[in-house]
């Protein structure tokens, strides 16, 4: 069985390549492992699919070349693939920040890229393994459970190891290596933290409860909702910046962000307001929240009982959390694998290996890790279709 293009994995990169490739009138076929393409997809923002985002830039992306995703972001946009969406009629809307989303589901966004590749006369086979790879003259060979598949074109789009039960594995990281390109250290990104002893007593006590902060690690920072969990910290400003952060480092998180405690414990002085502590905060915050946190520090009383040093400590308490996460929950529920085939060795216009002709990478398999809000799947459609174009 011979192709022009083989494309290993039915994900959001693979299949745009595909199609793309496809159109070109190229013979393509996707090989996917498990028993059905775009399982990620499918499950994506919580199951209608963040499929972009209106408000894409590089700094959106973590890499150790910064400059690697400029040029497939400049050439396939977001108003690319809302062209692409909107020829099929599909219905979406912005959630929150530049944030689309399907109106219906995400199988949506799956059929678009299964129509493309139907009309593109792309072949797709699931449940196909890869035992080995060689490289033959100017050809590969592929071993699989299906047979013997030979291409003159490979594609590596084989995602991260992130929610290893959608089929996730480290077979691109192994193929790059056999060929010789290095890959950088993997980590679970877009990961909620755990934490241990008091902290998650605490966080275990307020489970469920959400509320908006300012969360930062070193220089980066995001205001987003944060989820207290059974496991620790959760909700959008973990995930954005469990991106930023290494094990042993300090995050602080501001729980009123916006506004200044201090300010309005002097303004309740000043209104000789002689109501407790906690009903002053909570008309700000989450009752439920203000009691159990400002527990921690002190007991409430009537507003002229404290002093103005303790009414200082206690809204540092509030704006300034400062903590070292215990770790986070893993691949097992990470959205994204940070690092991966280093872009050094890949060329940033065609995604081919820079000493391994015919040979590419795509997607999340490459050392190119989005914010969370669509920047993942921009990057995917992005590099697919820029390899499609020349593969």
């Amino acid at each position: 069985m011979n192709f022009d293009c083989i494309v290993i994995g039915g994900g959001a990169a693979g299949l745009m390549c595909a199609a793309t490739a496809g159109y070109r009138g190229r013979r393509v076929l996707v090989i996917e492992h498990s028993n059905k393409v775009g399982k990620k997809i499918l499950m994506s923002g919580g199951g209608r699919c963040n499929f972009t985002n209106y408000s894409i830039e590089p700094g959106n992306y973590i890499s150790h070349n910064a400059h690697f995703c400029k040029s497939a972001l400049s050439r396939f946009t977001p108003s690319d693939f809302i062209e692409l969406v909107e020829r099929h009629g599909l219905a979406y809307h912005e959630k929150t920040k530049g944030q689309l989303f399907c109106d219906n589901k995400s199988q949506d966004i799956l059929n678009i890229l299964l129509t493309e590749c139907e009309y593109a006369q792309v072949e797709i086979r699931t449940k196909c393994s890869v035992d080995s790879i060689e490289r033959i003259d100017e050809h590969f060979a592929l071993q699989t459970s299906i047979g013997t598949l030979t291409c003159s074109s490979l594609v590596v789009a084989t995602g991260g190891l992130s929610i290893p039960t959608m089929g996730a594995s480290g077979k691109g990281y192994d193929i790059a290596r056999q060929f010789g390109l290095q890959c950088t250290s993997l980590q679970a990104s877009l990961v909620p933290f755990t934490l241990q002893n008091r902290y998650l007593q605490l966080a275990q006590s307020l489970a469920g409860l959400s509320l908006e902060v300012d969360v930062s690690c070193g220089a980066q920072h995001f205001n987003d909702p944060l989820l207290f969990t059974h496991r620790g910290l959760s909700g959008p400003a973990v995930l954005q910046i469990s991106n930023y952060w290494q094990k042993g480092e300090e995050v602080c998180i501001d729980f009123l962000p916006g506004k200044t405690l201090s300010d309005i414990f002097a303004q309740a002085k000043q209104d000789k307001s002689k109501a407790e502590l906690k009903n002053i905060i909570a008309q700000h915050m989450p009752k439920r929240f203000v009691h159990a946190w400002l527990a921690e520090v002190s007991e409430s009383l009537p507003l002229p009982q404290y002093s103005h040093r303790q009414l200082q400590d206690i809204a540092a308490h509030f704006h300034q959390w400062r903590l070292v996460p215990a770790g986070t929950e893993g691949y097992r529920t990470a959205e994204v694998t940070r690092g991966g085939v280093s872009t050094e060795d890949v060329s940033s216009k065609t995604f081919e290996a820079k000493h391994v002709a015919g040979l590419y990478f795509v997607g999340e398999v490459l050392d190119v890790t989005g914010w969370l809000g669509g920047f993942n799947f921009q990057w995917a459609w992005a590099s697919g279709y820029c390899a499609g174009q020349v593969i």
